[in-house]
């Protein structure tokens, strides 16, 4: 019987989940030994009787002992240091978004690491399998349209007209943005909206035939008053949009950065974000500001002379993080089934199982053969 391991996620303060006693109870009845880190669950308020008294083979350990199990399931990925623990030959399951993180990549095959990216799980039609996106974008959206509820002098006035959101990006983050947006995405700024008879939102989804036409694009971030990235680049060496015509933006505007790429720097060159000159935000600060450090932590090359507020997150579930917890386990819980169940080498596209083909699709070996994205 394989073991499962579950590490807690040692990132900033505010990354609080773990999974909750129900999904640990579910998993009894495969029978499998799991070692959880001391401290899992405790800043969601869990104690160990917690765990413990749901599933008799739970047994709390060490760091280091939690990354030598069989299956190791950690929701955001691990520090290389951390990669460092996991013997090889090992099952790693988390979001280990391999079209950009080619470093993370040659360390998961120096190591033979066995890796299964939760972001890449999908079924027979691509659909992503483990996601979120209802709670990345209404989050994110939420956030976004408090900070320009404190910007916009008119932003309650009869006279003006539609607030603008402009949408990078057409997958599901993307439009669940925009059903978020078209209804204010809190419900008590709607309800001041409509009390005050201002006009509503206007949303422009912006497919690359628009955002590859720099005129088009000019014209439309002149009435943008959100400017959203929800986008999936085939290429994170290049922006999509520079800090030049970034300048165009409203200068009272937001951007709402929900793809959330970092700047990285490898042999190829930088990886950028697909806006030019905005920062990455973490759960401890999601809203950062014109002259706050966060600006000046962006690599020198990278050009930050016009800035607008941003609200960005590497974590965007994690500002809810129960209710993110919740949705994960059901994801979860019949490919970890399966994973014990089965040998890795089991899971292909050949397999008459569902879930053993979503795996497969999320592993290493389907990234080299099928994916489209250069990494070394």
């Amino acid at each position: 019987m394989k073991t499962l391991g579950f590490p807690r996620m040692h990132k900033e303060e505010g990354e609080i989940r773990a999974f909750l006693p129900d999904f640990f109870e579910k998993l009894e009845i495969n029978g499998a030994k799991i070692y959880i880190e001391e401290g899992y669950g405790s800043k969601m308020g869990y104690t160990k009787e917690d765990y413990l008294s749901v599933n008799k083979n739970i047994e709390f350990v060490s760091k280091e002992e939690s990354y030598k199990q069989d299956i190791i399931i950690v929701l955001r990925s691990p520090e290389f240091d951390e990669l460092e623990l996991i013997p090889d030959g090992k099952i790693l399951v988390s979001m280990l978004h391999y079209p950009t993180r080619a470093k993370r990549i040659k360390v998961l095959k120096r190591k033979n690491i066995k890796a299964v990216s939760l972001d890449s799980i999908r079924g027979d039609f691509m659909q992503r399998l483990v996601f979120n996106a209802k709670g990345t974008s209404l989050h994110g959206m939420e956030i976004a349209f408090s900070e320009l509820e404190k910007i916009k002098s008119d932003f309650y006035s009869n006279t003006r007209g539609p607030l603008e959101v402009s949408i990078i990006g057409m997958g599901m983050v993307g439009l669940q943005a925009g059903k978020a947006a078209s209804k204010f995405a809190l419900p008590e700024i709607a309800k001041k909206i409509k009390e005050a008879k201002a006009k509503g939102v206007l949303i422009n989804m912006l497919p690359r035939n628009i955002t590859s036409d720099r005129e088009e694009m000019i014209k439309i971030l002149k009435r943008t008053d959100i400017l959203v990235d929800a986008s999936t680049r085939d290429n994170p060496y290049e922006y999509i949009v520079d800090n030049e015509l970034l300048g165009n933006l409203k200068k009272e505007a937001i951007i709402l950065d929900l793809t959330a790429d970092p700047y990285l720097v490898d042999e190829e060159g930088i990886q950028v974000k697909a806006i030019e000159g905005i920062p990455t935000g973490t759960l401890d600060k999601y809203v950062i500001y014109k002259d706050d450090k966060e600006y000046y932590d962006i690599p020198d090359t990278v050009n930050t002379s016009n800035r607008r507020t941003v609200v960005s997150c590497d974590a965007w579930p994690g500002v809810k993080p129960r209710e993110c917890m919740e949705l994960y386990a059901v994801q979860m819980l019949p490919l970890i089934t399966k994973l014990l169940e089965k040998e890795f080498e089991q899971m292909s596209l050949e397999s008459p199982y569902y879930f053993e083909r979503a795996i497969y699709r999320a592993t290493l070996d389907y990234f080299f053969k099928y994916d489209k994205v250069k990494t070394e």
